[in-house]
């Protein structure tokens, strides 16, 4: 099998201008491959697409229920956010019920990548803080479950129950263990798994009937509350919100940096994982939509999927200078899978 495979490419006029590799896998619940391209049992980090994984401690533990946590918090307890009002307001109140603070979360300030929010705090004259943090919503989370277990604040290290907990989901849902893990941009462990694994993580939780009553319940909570909340999850204009948007059934998607993509399918039983070679997000993008396209829960001809299908390439003056197309081979014209 080729270690990576073409998967998308950029024309600009009749010129090939550049070209993505990746890899990307489907699997269903039992870890079995439904489709492959490229190397998927080689070692990727997840980043951001497995957050949905890093939130199942936090209902099966029964913190969510003692908190009262509703369905716009376990999105947000899922999501890679753009720092809008949308986004912090609900972080700051869910800390707020917690008895805590924007200082009590470690995952470090970020200027907000939503541009009404980031005006705003340059008319106020007001820094950005933790709050703006795309990963806040998932650290509330943490939090919350770090009160629940009556841990200590600095609830991102390793070693912290907190962590230990959502190691031993992460490695129970890949079915893999973990080779190890580093340190993301928000400062909490994030482990390593195969592509494969990743994948074979968000096929249970597509279908976790086999996972008992208590796990089966949390995937099925959060797929719930990231499809009913698709703007908490990421944001206007951002891929994983559009795509659930634009797909009428109950599909998830979950972005990574580095070229990183999964989603949960649910009325297909299927996880998919993708990984870009150049860890390129437009890469990704692409990659998604092409294998949502030929699973058949996505429309080619809906105008927020051909977005990211087949989006045109646009010069400081507005003009369409080229476009970037799934590789023939990869998307096979649409062929289902």
């Amino acid at each position: 099998m080729d270690d990576w495979v073409n998967v998308a490419e950029v024309w600009r006029g009749d010129f090939l201008e550049s070209v993505h590799r990746g890899r990307a896998v489907v699997c269903d619940s039992r870890g079995q491959v439904i489709a492959a391209w490229g190397d998927v049992d080689d070692v990727v980090l997840p980043r951001s697409s497995c957050k949905m994984l890093q939130a199942l401690p936090l209902l099966e533990s029964g913190a969510a229920a003692r908190f009262g946590l509703n369905s716009e918090q376990l999105a947000l307890s899922c999501a890679s956010h753009q720092g809008a009002a949308i986004h912090t307001d609900r972080v700051t109140q869910w800390l707020s019920d917690l008895d805590l603070g924007e200082a009590d979360l470690r995952c470090g300030p970020q200027v907000p990548s939503d541009p009404e929010a980031r005006d705003a705090l340059v008319r106020s004259g007001c820094a950005h803080d933790k709050r703006h943090n795309n990963c806040s919503g998932k650290h509330s989370g943490f939090l919350c479950l770090n009160k629940h277990l009556g841990g200590n604040a600095e609830y991102v290290l390793p070693d912290h129950p907190v962590q230990k907990a959502v190691l031993s989901v992460f490695e129970e849902m890949t079915g893999e263990e973990s080779p190890g893990h580093v340190i993301d941009g928000c400062s909490a462990p994030n482990f390593a798994t195969s592509l494969r694994g990743l994948a074979t993580a968000m096929a249970r939780m597509a279908d976790p009937s086999g996972l008992g009553v208590t796990r089966q319940a949390a995937a099925t909570a959060l797929i719930s509350a990231m499809k009913k909340h698709p703007d908490l999850v990421a944001g206007e204009g951002r891929a994983c919100t559009e795509l659930m948007r634009a797909i009428p059934g109950p599909t998830v998607v979950k972005t990574g940096a580095e070229g990183v993509f999964a989603a949960i399918l649910p009325e297909r039983g299927l996880g998919v994982a993708v990984k870009v070679q150049d860890g390129a997000t437009r890469g990704s993008e692409n990659m998604m939509a092409s294998i949502l396209v030929r699973l058949g829960v996505a429309d080619a001809n809906n105008p927020l999927v051909a977005k990211y299908l087949h989006p045109t390439l646009q010069n400081f003056a507005g003009l369409d200078v080229g476009e970037m197309r799934p590789d023939t081979t990869f998307f096979s014209g649409g062929a289902r899978i």
